[in-house]
């Protein structure tokens, strides 16, 4: 699951080949992140060890390049929005 975040939000290299560009095309937006964290959190993965991971990308010094990316930032926020905003619940009648 950090894996999964973490590629979303570094975002594609400048120097990415032609498979590399494709790739993050198709499956590199934030529906098939948030699907794949979902399938996840099916399938062991705890809310509390999702904000771990969040919290950890937001304090830890290995991750301190990243932080100062704006772009990176903002995705890692809204990856945050996604799964820590609650859910509207619409009735059934």
């Amino acid at each position: 699951m950090q894996k999964t975040i973490l590629k979303y939000v570094k975002g594609l290299s400048a120097d990415a080949n032609s498979w590399e560009r494709r790739n993050h095309k198709k499956y590199g937006n934030i529906t098939n992140v948030c699907r794949q964290i979902e399938y996840d959190m099916r399938h062991g993965v705890t809310k509390e060890e999702l904000l771990a991971s969040f919290s950890k990308i937001h304090t830890h010094s290995s991750y301190r390049a990243l932080r100062r990316d704006s772009d990176s930032m903002s995705r890692l926020l809204e990856i945050e929005e996604h799964f820590t905003t609650p859910k509207a619940v619409t009735p059934l009648w």
